[in-house]
């Protein structure tokens, strides 16, 4: 495929897979996996209010942040496996084990006596949540012929973005009248719901190739790799220096089990990653975007509440509540995208102008002063540019990618997205608690201390500016991929 070619979907799907789908196959398929997405969604960004109450309750703010990034951690190892699983034995059989897995971290969480309990268990959560996203976009995919999911599409995106964004808000919610393993305890009956809901669906079919293997040295290649790249952002910079000897030999494990991971898969016949997906521009551009999108992103959604309760002194449930205009923009912006995509056929313009849109809206929030309704503002702008990029995304991937494929291609989104928000969230992390000293952290987060408070502002600032950035420079991938019509 050159990149200028066009991609149809009548060149990769065979005509039984282009009959439209009924309103009542719509809601049982709807009502099937809404669960399944809206918790994979809220519980990587369910904590971000709650992460100061925790590291009260439990000690070690320094390290809170591999709350969130040991469940992203998990979920983006994951992702591919349950890509590989679904297509070869059921999308449908993969989800319910990854809501089982999911269930049991759930329940390891809420009896967490310790900070790294929590995150054995966060990261035992993501077992099971990397298979939420990926096994239900491919359900839909399965489902949905392509010229009728841009409409369907905005609904599912719409639970995605809702269920990412709202999670800061219930927790701030939940942490104000009540305990924060209560966050994790709710978990439990939604998922029993969900596997209800989803045994309803008829078994998927199966699409195992003659001879495929299992790929177990790419898996633990993979998850060695990303351990260590993502240890070396957290701990860089505040437990030893960049260009100490740890910081090095940390960087050069990373940088050489990824070359020998890259290596292997590509000369193995059915890899763990699904790289032949990437070998078609279009799918590398848009993982490319996808992970700078994300990065940004969940950059925004984990440390705006932490800086509005620590840098302002701000409730967990109104640094919550103040993340609702960006949910509303994201609702919005996913909406009005599946609606152009749907009439224009097009689902690779929306993210050029929407990253753009986003990238200035972190930027402002960096610089201009910590107002309630210039946040509020700023957030509704944020949502709008952000929304274009998730519906697009799964539309445009699956389609290029074809039926037979579709559990890699759900896998190359959400492992794309999973890596970006579990980079950023490390990144970020890192620069933060690099430039603020733990004295700092304690003394603004108990005593409101003016002096330290003010060089968390500073830091929380920095911060932002990358995120708006790597939004920047997500906009500017996103042109780069190629012409696709559905």
């Amino acid at each position: 495929m050159s990149d200028s070619a066009s991609v149809t979907a009548a060149q990769e799907q065979p005509p039984l897979a282009d009959r439209p789908v009924s309103r009542g196959q719509f809601v049982l398929l709807f009502t099937a996996v809404m669960l399944p997405i809206f918790l994979a969604a809220v519980d990587q960004t369910l904590l971000a209010t709650a992460t100061p109450a925790i590291a009260r309750d439990l000690g070690d703010f320094r390290d809170s942040a591999w709350i969130a990034v040991g469940y992203l951690l998990a979920s983006t190892i994951m992702a591919p496996l349950y890509g590989r699983f679904g297509d070869r034995y059921g999308r449908r059989d993969a989800l319910i084990a990854a809501l089982g897995l999911f269930s049991l971290g759930s329940l390891a969480c809420a009896i967490s006596q310790g900070m790294w309990w929590l995150i054995a268990a966060r990261m035992l959560q993501g077992l099971g949540g990397g298979g939420l996203m990926v096994m239900s976009q491919a359900l839909i995919g399965e489902v949905v012929p392509p010229r009728q999911r841009p409409r369907f599409q905005a609904w599912f995106g719409m639970v995605f973005v809702l269920a990412s964004v709202t999670g800061p808000a219930l927790g701030g919610l939940v942490i104000s009248h009540f305990s924060w393993r209560w966050l994790f305890v709710a978990n439990l009956p939604l998922a029993v719901l969900g596997v209800w809901r989803v045994l309803r669906l008829p078994p998927s079919a199966r699409h195992a190739q003659p001879g495929q293997s299992h790929d177990a040295a790419g898996v633990l290649l993979f998850a060695a790799a990303a351990s260590t790249l993502l240890l070396w952002l957290t701990l860089a910079g505040h437990r030893f220096p960049w260009l100490s000897w740890p910081s090095v030999l940390m960087a050069a494990m990373a940088l050489g089990v990824g070359w020998i991971l890259i290596r292997r898969e590509l000369a193995h016949p059915h890899p763990f990653l699904p790289v032949e997906l990437m070998r078609l521009p279009a799918i590398a551009w848009s993982a490319v975007t996808m992970v700078l999108f994300a990065a940004g992103l969940f950059a925004l959604v984990f440390f705006l509440p932490v800086y509005l309760q620590v840098g302002h002194a701000t409730s967990a449930a109104h640094a919550g509540l103040l993340l609702l205009p960006l949910t509303i923009g994201l609702v919005l912006g996913s909406n009005v995208t599946g609606r152009l995509v749907a009439r224009s056929g097009r689902p690779d313009l929306p993210a050029r102008w929407g990253l753009s849109v986003a990238a200035l809206a972190l930027l402002l929030l960096a610089l201009l002063p910590a107002q309630p309704l210039i946040i509020a503002g700023l957030g509704v702008a944020a949502g709008l540019g952000f929304g274009t990029v998730m519906p697009t995304a799964q539309l445009l991937v699956q389609t290029v990618a074809g039926r037979t494929r579709l559990g890699a291609a759900a896998a190359t989104v959400s492992l794309a997205r999973s890596t970006g928000a579990a980079v950023g969230t490390a990144v970020f992390g890192a620069l933060v608690f690099g430039l603020v000293s733990n004295a700092d952290l304690q003394a603004a987060l108990h005593a409101s201390d003016p002096a330290a408070t003010q060089q968390v502002i500073h830091a929380f600032h920095l911060a932002f500016l990358c995120a708006g950035g790597l939004t920047l420079l997500a906009a500017w991938t996103s042109t780069r991929v190629p012409r696709v019509t559905i």
